[in-house]
């Protein structure tokens, strides 16, 4: 009876994990995290930053790390909260204004996904993602005060 019970636990382990391993080996070169963002979408902080009153800043952080610091005058818009954070980002978008979406860093893929979704979702133009993010911004902080 044992052993019976022990074939079968195995034999669904084997079932349950082959679609797994299938996914795993055909997007092995598709990880989300890994994928880079287009030339042509990213833009370095010093340069988002000479854009000035031009640049429409998006925090795509939780709200904690929003509440926590965020760059002047950004607005909060992230994916737990988008449909209630949106029309505060549509209310202060104009067609001349260039969107500069962060998160806490290079490696988090927030910022892609929320700019990604305001391309296609919200139909806006000129959405970059901020290279390195949060902590890009905070490295250029620190740079212009030496």
């Amino acid at each position: 009876m044992r052993g019976l019970f022990l074939k079968q636990a195995l034999l669904i382990l084997a079932v349950a994990f082959l679609p797994a391993i299938g996914e795993a080996v055909y997007f092995r070169n598709h990880i989300p995290w890994e994928s880079p963002v287009p030339a042509s979408e990213l833009v370095k902080a010093d340069t988002a930053k000479s854009w000035g009153a031009q640049a429409l800043w998006v925090d795509a952080r939780s709200d904690d790390e929003f509440a926590r610091g965020h760059y002047p005058n950004a607005l909060p818009l992230n994916e737990d909260h988008w449909n209630t954070q949106l029309p505060a980002v549509l209310a202060a978008w104009s067609e001349e204004k260039k969107i500069v979406v962060y998160c806490s860093s290079h490696s988090c893929s927030a910022s892609r996904h929320i700019a990604e979704r305001l391309r296609n979702q919200a139909n806006l133009k000129n959405v970059f993602v901020l290279d390195r993010g949060w902590e890009g911004l905070q490295g250029a902080k620190e740079g212009d005060h030496d």
